[in-house]
């Protein structure tokens, strides 16, 4: 059985394909929590929905991870929009605490 070979970088392309989509995704995971979390506690813009899911992502995912939540949900896209959505919501409260 033949082994692929190693491939060493040189400092060229950073992101290859598989990184490319998985990028693509965490964004559009990220638009769409944004503007659930906007619909819910209110706000608007493209900008504002994007930084505020890709923030809610990682708010929530590191929230549902230290509390041990897991959601009884089987499609993991479904999954990850919940969890993006409710870091996003918080991400939200809490600029706006800041904010004033």
């Amino acid at each position: 059985m033949n082994m692929p070979e190693r491939q060493h970088t040189d400092g060229g392309r950073v992101l290859d394909n598989n990184n490319t989509r998985a990028l693509i995704i965490f964004l559009v995971i990220g638009l769409i929590a944004g503007w659930l979390a906007s619909w819910i506690v209110g706000g608007g813009g493209l900008l504002t929905y994007l930084v505020s899911g890709v923030l809610g992502a990682f708010v929530g995912g590191y929230l549902f991870s230290a509390l041990k939540i897991s959601l009884p949900i089987r499609n993991v896209w479904v999954s990850q929009i919940i969890t993006s959505t409710v870091g996003a919501i918080i991400v939200v409260i809490v600029a706006r605490l800041i904010a004033g």
